[in-house]
């Protein structure tokens, strides 16, 4: 692993086109490009910014959200399918990592997922969220432990969480535990004030600092308009705002540039990865400061499969691949 170089990368706040992904991936396009101006060699996206968070499970109770869930899956996105083509070529275009977060929908159920394309436009990673928090469980389903690995990119090594993933220490660990240099971190924004914002903040240079990596953040953001398009109830549009942090922080958890805490925007910063060096030659937290002889984490890298035929020997062999099957190799993990 190289740790000499020095990567410039993008963070991107921004605002989507509400109920229509096409519109979405356009500013996607259009921002990818805008960073390619600015020398970014990787840039970050939001949480399930294709083709929009799905705000509505936030103030609307189930039993009244029918008609918009499924207008999220009418919008939703397959992979692959246009929308990762048309991102791949731009990726590919532009000699550039981009990490985007997408609504994807398999068959009859959507994921939370983070797709991670490297510089020559080649899909590296589809992982979906462990698990949906609050009332995102009825709106995705779960992922599994096959997308959670540090993967080696044009860039570096890459790990990726989406929101309050970031609240499970043992899958920040697993990323820990594959040597991540930059950690891509994803959350929705406009959500619950300000209150949210600083908890973004705690949580992303805690984990620089712990895992002594970069870490890229993005959140998203609702104008006034958008917010008034989701819910008419004013009481409920106060929960709407705020919760923005879009920041690029260094492993010895300090911002290395302004963050984006209102409206539209990006942010670059160049990082060195010699301070990744610095920061571990003090406390490698999986390394030298470890204690595997009774501290390990165990982890299940398999995917899911939802049909097995047993044969007459009575082996299993998956007959009826699941979409959460990961065509990389499973990563085992010992730390």
């Amino acid at each position: 692993m190289d740790y000499s170089r020095t990567v410039r990368a993008a963070a991107v706040q921004i605002s989507p086109v509400l109920f229509n992904r096409d519109g979405t991936t356009e500013k996607v396009l259009q921002s990818i490009a805008q960073a390619a101006k600015e020398g970014a060699q990787i840039v970050v996206f939001p949480e399930t910014f294709i083709p929009y968070y799905p705000y509505f499970s936030f103030v609307q109770p189930p039993v009244l959200m029918g008609k918009e869930h499924m207008r999220l899956y009418e919008e939703a996105v397959t992979v692959p399918g246009p929308v990762t083509d048309a991102v791949s070529r731009a990726a590919r275009s532009y000699g550039m990592v981009v990490v985007l977060g997408v609504n994807e929908r398999d068959h009859g159920s959507l994921y939370n997922t983070q797709l991670i394309f490297d510089a020559d436009g080649t899909l590296l990673l589809k992982r979906r969220k462990i698990t949906p928090t609050y009332h995102e469980r009825m709106v995705w389903g779960q992922g599994d432990g096959s997308g959670l690995k540090a993967i080696d990119s044009a860039v570096g090594r890459i790990g990726a969480l989406a929101c309050w993933e970031h609240y499970n220490p043992l899958a920040r660990f697993a990323l820990m535990a594959q040597h991540e240099q930059i950690h891509c971190a994803q959350f929705p924004g406009s959500l619950v004030g300000q209150i949210f914002t600083d908890q973004i903040e705690v949580t992303i240079r805690h984990h620089a600092l712990e895992s002594g990596c970069f870490v890229i953040n993005s959140t998203g953001w609702l104008s006034p308009e958008q917010v008034g398009q989701i819910t008419t109830d004013e009481k409920l549009q106060r929960v709407l705002s705020g919760g923005c942090n879009t920041a690029i922080i260094g492993p010895e958890g300090n911002h290395l540039c302004p963050p984006i805490t209102e409206g539209e925007g990006m942010i670059v910063a160049d990082l060195d990865f010699s301070l990744i060096t610095k920061r571990k030659r003090m406390m490698d937290s999986v390394g030298h400061y470890a204690r595997p002889d009774f501290l390990q984490l165990q982890m299940n890298p398999e995917a899911r499969t939802m049909l097995n035929a047993v044969s007459p020997d009575s082996s299993s062999q998956s007959v009826f691949p699941s979409s959460l099957a990961s065509s990389e190799t499973p990563l085992a993990i010992d730390t």
